[in-house]
């Protein structure tokens, strides 16, 4: 089972007859959408087909990052990092939101030199990513066993407490006026004259002109049933956590784990730049389209095969031709957490980092990232479909741009100027 997640009591169980904006996904991205529009003067229904913030958004590392981010997605996320800095006063609650500093520590000169090369482009932007030598790296972690080749470190980066935040947020957007419906699916778009005039969920309908889907790993899934291609696919990603124990404020990865404190003194820990793509029907189906990114990063990718190619087999081909709605089927993706990568991650860090020699661990889960072709998320009206919106394919990232992507995709909702430039997130890119 997934990490235990704030509970958010939203009572409403019956949707409304109508709204200006109807946001699909209760995960961060949805979440800061809705907040974002209704503080527009917007009326947001968001509805949710399990409980908010139960799957992705809440079994995340919980770091908040400008290190290391695609150019492309530097101004997004340093404007987001503004609005965290701020979150336990916009929410009224406790975020966990913490500026501990983040490390990529290099074990080859190729890592070393890689991340020199984007320190050298970010910087300019507005990072503030330092390069560190051998003894440099070694300063960040007193104690340390490894002799690294370096590090990028970025002293204002953070940390936050994916179980808190989120549903910190959703009871923000609900005194904000959003109307959140929990354990409430959409099943569909309904349109005249090319025009969307409702969304269909289990408990009835909601007029409407606009919907934004931010469904995370599902938004493929509904995009199929209504004509709209968009290339993305799962990736697993194991977590566990610790028991307390007293070791570094620092946030740092390596290619073998990476970890990062949490509030209750213990540590959240993954197996580092190691990635688990699902096999699954669609990623024979986009196969080319993710060829590129594959053959970039295939020193980390370790694909996954398990019940879910025959699941989403099934799911899809009932779905597309109405006989079922998964959405309903299963409200919480649950994968099994990849153990074996979990001890060995944690085998790693206490043999580099000896205060983490007695650790014990809690709990271990997973979830499911949803990935791009160029790892880049989209934030964009649909240009065939009028009213018709998407927030996704966040590709490991949403948690740390959450606020400002929602902000973003709030402002192309309204037609207000945008919070950075959208471009870089249009899904046509995809087409061209």
């Amino acid at each position: 089972m997934g990490p235990e997640v704030g509970n958010v009591n939203t009572q409403a169980a019956t949707p409304p007859v109508s709204a200006d904006v109807v946001v699909i996904g209760g995960g961060i991205i949805g979440v800061c959408t809705a907040w974002s529009l209704a503080q527009k003067g917007a009326r947001v229904v968001l509805c949710e087909k399990g409980r908010i913030a139960a799957e992705q958004s809440s079994r995340n590392w919980g770091w908040v990052r400008v290190q290391g981010r695609d150019v492309r997605e530097l101004p997004l996320m340093l404007e987001s990092q503004k609005l965290w800095h701020r979150m336990n006063e916009l929410t009224g609650e406790e975020t966990g939101f913490r500026v501990c500093g983040i490390a990529y520590l290099n074990t080859t000169e190729k890592e070393q030199r890689t991340r020199a090369a984007w320190a050298a482009k970010a910087v300019p932007l507005g990072a503030t990513a330092t390069v560190l030598d051998t003894a440099g790296a070694a300063g960040l972690l007193p104690g340390t066993t490894q002799r690294f080749t370096g590090a990028l470190y970025t002293e204002s980066d953070a940390r936050a407490e994916p179980q808190f935040a989120t549903p910190a947020m959703a009871r923000a957007a609900l005194a904000q006026g959003v109307l959140i419906l929990q354990n409430c699916a959409v099943r569909g778009l309904q349109r005249e004259a090319g025009k969307i005039t409702a969304v269909e969920t289990e408990h009835g309908r909601i007029g409407c002109t606009k919907v934004v889907l931010a469904g995370g790993a599902w938004s493929r899934l509904f995009c199929r049933k209504h004509g709209v291609e968009l290339p993305q696919l799962k990736v697993r990603s194991s977590v566990l956590r610790t028991e307390p124990l007293d070791g570094p404020e620092l946030s740092a990865s390596t290619r073998h784990y990476a970890f990062r404190k949490r509030l209750d003194g213990g540590y959240t820990i993954a197996n580092g730049w190691i990635s688990s793509p699902e096999i699954t029907p669609d990623a024979f189906r986009l196969f080319f389209k993710f060829l590129p990114e594959f053959l970039s990063e295939r020193d980390y990718l370790r694909p996954h095969l398990s019940s879910q190619f025959l699941r989403e087999w099934q799911q899809k081909r009932d779905y597309l031709t109405g006989r079922a709605v998964p959405f309903e089927q299963e409200r919480t993706l649950d994968p099994a957490p990849q153990r074996r990568g979990l001890r060995q991650a944690m085998q790693e860090l206490a043999r580099d980092v000896p205060a983490f020699a007695g650790a014990k661990v809690a709990q271990s889960w997973a979830g499911f990232i949803d990935g791009t072709p160029d790892a880049i998320p989209v934030i964009s009206k649909v240009e065939t479909q009028p009213g018709f919106y998407i927030a996704t394919g966040f590709s490991g990232h949403g948690f740390g741009i959450g606020p400002g992507a929602g902000r973003l995709m709030a402002d192309i909702v309204a037609g207000d100027a945008p919070i950075v430039d959208p471009a870089a997130f249009r899904l046509g890119r995809f087409s061209l």
